[in-house]
């Protein structure tokens, strides 16, 4: 990890716990990166639940800081949708907390979350848990951001 990137982590967790209220990050640290095997097991299993339900969507696995190590979009998903899957992924797993908690501070009125790095408000990105660590998170785009989580979820149980 660069020191710039350590700078900006550190100096987005001060923002957040001065401003925010938001508990911080739960109790579990990172472990070892995500394999790319999990990795497309858990895309497999979102893909899937977004097709059953004919949402067409984009879904990125990343590692715990935020790099991409897989990604894959359902045939005809916006385009926007490409690119909003990676950032839930790495807000997920930069903060080690789901994307969900930033739209509830957002409804709060605590607006001090839009300053920090990488900060996504809107539900779908959800840290990949193993052994009590985050190894990395999976971020889906191009439903509501409810069905975006659920297509999550699913992925998560397939791994």
């Amino acid at each position: 990890m660069s020191v710039q990137r350590t700078i900006s982590q550190v100096s987005s967790f001060l923002v957040f716990a001065l401003f925010t209220g938001i508990a911080p990050a739960q109790a579990q640290s990172y472990g070892s990166n995500i394999s790319t095997d999990q990795a497309k097991k858990i895309a497999a299993g979102a893909v899937a639940e977004c097709q059953k339900n004919n949402w067409r969507t984009a879904v990125a696995i990343v590692d715990t800081g935020g790099a991409l190590v897989y990604f894959e979009r359902i045939d005809d998903t916006q385009v926007a949708s490409l690119k909003i899957a990676i950032d839930k992924a790495y807000a997920a797993a930069t903060y080690r907390r789901p994307t969900r908690v930033w739209e509830g501070a957002m409804a709060k009125g605590r607006i001090a979350v839009i300053t920090l790095a990488g900060v996504v408000a809107s539900p779908g990105g959800v840290p990949i848990v193993s052994g009590g660590k985050v190894i990395g998170a999976v971020g889906v785009s191009g439903a509501t951001g409810d069905q975006d989580e659920q297509c999550a979820k699913a992925g998560l149980a397939a791994m």
